[in-house]
């Protein structure tokens, strides 16, 4: 992948931001993947507005990974404060999963957190039935903290629930 450039998305880029989103964790496109979540979740993973208010947050941006003209892979960053970033909604088109994009996602990430937000270490959370993306987060440096998050139960903005054990661990790493 030569042609690659992962640049900071912008509201023109919303429609292709969510598609990629919806088809990367939902639904039978999400199959062709090793990230689906559709197993877990019916619904969507999150909507236009949601990304407009993401793009609009001074502490938060959404990095986009494009091949030629094509969006391939995006990742949010957040500032969560005290030197703490975070990242989120890593998406990868599914049928280019395995190929390294996600890593290369989340090292751009890495690096704008540190710069534009002074992260010392990042965070993520992970629904724990998700054990092969876990253990692929491990082998990026990443280990749980012990802390868990509750699931939006009732919000269905963030996807309709199929089991009532849903939670987030989450999981951190320092950065360099």
């Amino acid at each position: 992948m030569t042609d690659l450039r992962i640049r900071d998305a912008g509201p023109a880029d919303i429609p292709a931001l969510h598609r990629l989103i919806e088809s990367a964790y939902r639904g039978e496109a999400s199959r062709a993947g090793w990230t689906t979540e559709a197993d877990l979740l019916e619904g969507q993973r999150t909507d236009p507005a949601d990304l407009a208010d993401i793009l609009s947050d001074p502490d938060q941006a959404m990095l986009a990974a494009f091949a030629g003209e094509d969006l391939i892979g995006c990742i949010l960053i957040a500032d969560r404060g005290a030197g703490v970033g975070y990242f989120g909604m890593l998406s990868v088109q599914p049928t280019l999963q395995a190929g390294g994009l996600g890593r290369r996602l989340i090292e751009a990430a890495h690096a704008a957190l540190r710069e534009r937000f002074g992260a010392r270490r990042v965070r993520i959370s992970v629904l724990p039935q998700r054990e092969t993306l876990i253990q692929w987060y491990q082998r990026l440096g990443y280990a749980p903290t012990g802390e868990t998050l509750p699931f939006p139960y009732g919000e269905p903005r963030f996807g309709l629930p199929l089991r009532d054990d849903l939670s987030f661990i989450v999981m951190e790493r320092a950065l360099a």
